[in-house]
């Protein structure tokens, strides 16, 4: 099969996928708004959520969060001190339902997901502008294995991106035990494929989008930019900007256990082979085709000193520098990982501040 053709019959699918959603009559309702003090049961009983699909449970397949886990913390102990924003995009989200837009997306048709069922749980979650034809973001938490952090960081960053006037998707990409053979990344693909596609009818301009990616989630991003792996193999607009959190872009660290747990690999076959997401080193792949970057972290990130920190931002600053293109990257003294949109750290306001790079680079 020849590229164009697959390209086609991809956009060709995500198309489907779109119009058999809005197919789905919209009607209005009334599921009550969230607060800081409203508990994680609340949150995953609210009409609002459920009925819109979001998904508000942040664990996967291999390690469920149990009914009893968390139920009766308070939003504001669950999300921490981003949980002003958190709350204030679910509520956006709630606001979307009770007026009968469409919050959910599936990415795959009904089809694709016979032929692999872990396609069921890939999801775009919409946040429209305030005024249509704004540019869009779509939005990758990090995540630990099995775990995500979709209410924390991206609703954050929903939340700061709305009030700039953008619009927002956040991303439900497949982790953990649904992760085998980059399915990862094929989903940010398809998303990005879906929004090109469809950017019309959801109200958005289909160029100098972002990509907003937390931790691993960064990683993906920084894939879709290199030349091996990014958005020319697909035919995809080149993104405007990625604006990276605390990004780990080097999985050195871990590809043994991504390789053989994830990955079904038997004693004796070849660590990591071929393009899989945990093989590509980001820095050593930045050439000048690689979208303006925007990045940050903290001296105080326990995390990143675990895994080589002079591999991850500042060895992709040094080489976006040697490769000519745009970037910033901030240094915060106390960020720590999962500071999600900043607040109550030195990183708060950073959206402000990607945002800023973000229309600079893109201005015409």
């Amino acid at each position: 099969m020849t590229y164009k053709i697959q390209r086609t019959l991809c956009l060709a699918a995500a198309a489907a996928a779109l119009a058999a959603v809005l197919a789905a009559p919209a009607r209005a309702a009334n599921a009550p708004y969230l607060t800081p003090d409203s508990t994680v049961a609340e949150l995953h009983g609210n009409e609002g959520i459920v009925g819109s699909g979001f998904d508000s449970w942040d664990r996967g397949t291999f390690l469920p969060e149990q009914p009893w886990e968390y139920a009766h913390w308070t939003l504001r102990r669950y999300a921490g001190a981003p949980v002003d924003a958190s709350v204030a995009a679910l509520n956006l989200l709630i606001g979307n339902y009770n007026r009968g837009l469409q919050v959910t997306y599936p990415l795959y048709t009904a089809e694709e997901i016979a032929a692999e069922p872990s396609r069921a749980s890939a999801e775009l979650y919409y946040f429209p502008a305030k005024e249509p034809g704004a540019k869009y973001a779509i939005v990758l938490s990090g995540n630990m294995l099995e775990r995500t952090a979709r209410v924390k960081e991206c609703c954050s960053a929903v939340a700061e991106l709305h009030e700039l006037g953008y619009a927002a998707f956040i991303l439900h990409y497949r982790v953990g035990r649904e992760l085998k053979d980059n399915a990862n990344y094929q989903d940010l693909v398809r998303a990005v494929q879906f929004v090109t596609a469809n950017a019309a009818q959801l109200g958005v301009q289909a160029e100098d989008y972002a990509l907003m990616g937390f931790s691993s989630g960064g990683q993906l991003c920084g894939i879709f930019g290199t030349e091996r792996m990014g958005y020319r193999n697909y035919g995809l607009p080149k993104p405007g900007a990625l604006l990276l959190a605390y990004p780990i872009l080097n999985f050195a660290y871990g590809k043994p256990i991504l390789f053989y747990i994830y990955d079904g690999a038997e004693p004796g076959d070849h660590l990591a082979p071929g393009d899989y997401y945990y093989n590509i080193e980001v820095p050593n792949e930045a050439t000048a085709s690689l979208p303006a970057t925007f990045q940050w972290y903290g001296r105080d990130d326990g995390t990143l000193k675990g895994v080589f920190p002079q591999w991850q931002s500042p060895a992709l600053d040094a080489a976006l520098e040697r490769c000519g293109v745009p970037h910033e990257m901030i240094v915060y003294d106390k960020a720590p990982h999962g500071s999600a949109n900043g607040a109550g750290t030195d990183a708060a306001g950073w959206i402000k501040e990607a945002a800023a790079f973000w229309e600079r680079v893109t201005e015409v």
